[in-house]
Order: C-alpha cells, then sequence, then structure tokens
C-alpha cells in the first residue's frame, strides 16, 4: 500500500466505513454510527480514538465541535488508491448500458451525445467529454442536395462517421443534373484527401470539371471547406447538469454558478479532462484541490481515454461531489469505454466487430 503501510489495519478500516457511510449519507459520522453499522470488533470508544488519531493525520475532518467525523481531499485519496472495493454491476445494468449505447450510433458526434447522456443517466452526476482536433481526419463523401428555390445542402462526411452540413445560397435555382455533377465532380477530387491536401491545383481541377460561373460553384466550395474545418475542430460535450441540484453540496446558488459557468467553456472542459495519454487504459480521478481550476475544486472529475483508430483518444468523465459513489461510477466509467470502443470501431472500420 506505500502511503498506508504505516497506518495500522484498524485505521484503515475505520476510514473505509466512515467515507462508505459519508457516501451514503452526506452526513458527519460519528463512532456509535460506526461500531452499530460495522463488525469491526471494537467499542465505540475505541473508534471514537482511532478516529481523532484520523483526524490529526489528516484523513478526517470535524465540521462542528460537537459533530462526527467527514473525509478530507487526503482521506479520499488513500481510499480511491487502497481502500476501495469495486461495484460489481448486475447483469440488467450491463444489458441495459450497452443497449443503450449501441442505439443510433450513426456518426461519431452522435454516438458521442450519446454517450454522454447515458453515462450521467446512470451515474446520476454531470457528463462531459471530448473529441480531440482531427486535422488528418479524410473526407469518405461529400454529397449536394437541393433543399428549395436558391437553397443547398451541401453534407460531408469525414473517418469516423462524422458528419457535417451546410446550407447553401445561390443566385440562381439549378437543375438537378447540375447538382448530381458537383456531387460527383467533388467525389472524385476530395474522397480520401484531408483539409491540408485540399489545395489551389485540386480546387481548378473542380472548376475544370464542373465548368459553371464562381458565382455558383464558390458558395459550394465555401460550404465543404467550412464542413470540413467544422470536422477538424475540437468538440466538447456535457450532458446530466441538473443532477447535481439533487445533492446537498450544490444547494448554495453561487457554488452551482460558478460550476455552471465552468461548463460553458470547452477549454476549460479540455482542462478537466486533460490527461496523460500513456495511461490511457486507467481511469483518472482528481478530487477537490486536486483538481487545476477553481471552479471545481469542491468537485471531484473521475476521467478516463477512449480510443479512436490507432493514434486518436477522445475522453469522458464525470464531475460530482467528492462525496462521490466512486466504487459504481469507476465500474460504470470502465464498462462505458470498453463500449464505446465497440461503437467507434463499426463506425471507423464500418464493420461490426465487437470487444469482449
Amino acid at each position: 500500500m506505500n502511503s498506508s503501510d504505516w497506518m495500522n489495519e484498524r485505521k484503515l478500516n475505520i476510514l473505509r466505513a466512515v467515507i462508505n457511510d459519508y457516501i451514503m449519507t452526506a452526513e458527519p459520522i460519528g463512532s456509535r454510527t460506526i461500531a452499530r453499522k460495522h463488525e469491526l470488533g471494537l467499542s465505540s470508544a475505541t473508534i471514537r480514538n482511532e478516529m481523532a488519531d484520523l483526524e490529526e493525520m489528516g484523513y478526517l475532518a470535524q465540521p462542528h465541535t460537537s459533530a462526527g467525523r467527514i473525509p478530507s481531499v487526503k482521506g479520499y485519496r488513500l481510499y480511491v488508491d487502497h481502500l476501495i472495493r469495486l461495484t460489481e454491476l448486475t447483469l440488467e445494468e450491463v444489458i441495459s448500458i450497452r443497449n443503450a449505447i449501441s442505439e443510433q450510433a450513426f456518426e461519431l458526434n452522435r454516438l458521442m451525445r450519446h454517450v454522454t447522456s447515458i453515462l450521467s443517466e446512470a451515474t446520476g452526476y454531470i457528463s462531459i467529454a471530448t473529441i480531440p482536433k482531427m486535422n488528418q481526419n479524410k473526407i469518405k463523401a461529400v454529397q449536394v442536395l437541393p433543399v428549395e428555390p436558391g437553397k443547398l445542402l451541401v453534407v460531408s462526411v469525414a473517418e469516423g462517421g462524422i458528419v457535417r452540413n451546410r446550407l447553401v445560397r445561390i443566385s440562381v435555382t439549378p437543375d438537378p443534373n447540375f447538382v448530381q455533377k458537383v456531387s460527383r465532380v467533388l467525389n472524385s477530387k476530395i474522397s480520401g484527401l484531408n483539409m491540408n491536401e485540399i489545395n489551389l491545383e485540386v480546387i481548378r481541377g473542380i472548376k475544370e470539371d464542373i465548368q459553371v460561373p464562381d458565382s455558383m460553384l464558390m458558395p459550394i466550395l465555401d460550404a465543404v471547406y467550412d464542413c470540413i474545418g467544422s470536422i477538424d475542430s475540437n468538440e466538447a460535450y456535457v450532458d446530466g447538469t441538473v443532477n447535481l441540484l439533487g445533492y446537498p453540496e450544490f444547494h448554495d446558488p453561487v457554488r452551482v454558478r460558478e460550476l455552471f459557468r465552468l461548463l460553458d467553456e470547452e477549454n476549460n472542459i479540455q482542462q478537466l479532462l486533460n490527461r496523460d495519454e500513456t495511461n490511457s487504459t486507467n481511469v483518472t480521478i482528481s478530487i477537490g484541490t486536486e483538481n487545476r481550476l477553481e471552479q471545481a475544486r469542491d468537485s471531484t472529475v473521475v476521467s478516463t481515454s477512449c480510443p479512436m483508430g490507432d493514434s486518436m483518444m477522445s475522453s469522458i468523465g464525470i464531475i460530482g461531489p467528492t462525496r462521490m459513489d466512486y466504487s459504481r461510477v469507476i465500474s460504470i466509467m470502465k464498462l462505458d469505454r470498453r463500449l464505446f470502443k465497440n461503437e467507434f470501431e463499426k463506425l471507423y472500420n464500418g464493420n461490426n466487430s465487437e470487444e469482449t
């Protein structure tokens, strides 16, 4: 146990009991409660003395003189690193989450929104996620569709099932043959290219093949380029913000407002999920003051990375009170990571392979 080797088993068992009870009740825990609920073979007086020692050592805190104890950040850290016993999800829960994630996974953005929604619902906390910048992502297909007179819809599909579309206004109403020709030429010229490879030579070749005035073609090309540019930008997702209002730690409107403002900025979400990708298979837990951002220092962030092909990683995470049900959240996070990987591989490879 390294940092906890010098602590005796009795203190560790009491600390685990205090944290488990506090997670469930949100009320300071007294020695009598521990003696009554847990079969530790210790008297209330002995437990009280051990809790006083744990407080002096920095693992517990006493919010009021007459109250019981609550865990400190140091106590939670020891708990999640050495004392936690992970919840084993029921078969029904696993099947429910698996079925929910596999639904409607037609493209990456929809899949990520779906995953964050399921994660917040399954844990009862806020879920956040990011997709990294993908400036080497290749275009798979471009389609131009007539919408109404003077309007066209440009749809771009990239690797990984990422879809973007833009509405284009042109001065004339093109005939269907023109629209089909534009789609055919665009696919022949830019399918398989990334944004950096669509240069002036490629654009010149498109113009030569389509043979229409720039006033008609350039709005379409601008829309295609805009779609590709948005594919290559970072994406951030947030779901379940209302969940935190049910926890007593978040009854303070000022605290809630600061956290919600934090989540309004994509860069902040990136920082909350900023991880060491060399440990991509692990779940990372940042508790209270361990978080980089001031507004998150009363909360816990649990995150993990999700592989996207051979070299890219997205990240998903949970934000909740430091009094988080760590055991259940970690189990759900590991399951979601594995299921996301399966669904991404289906989108990216166009097959139905599944990791067991």
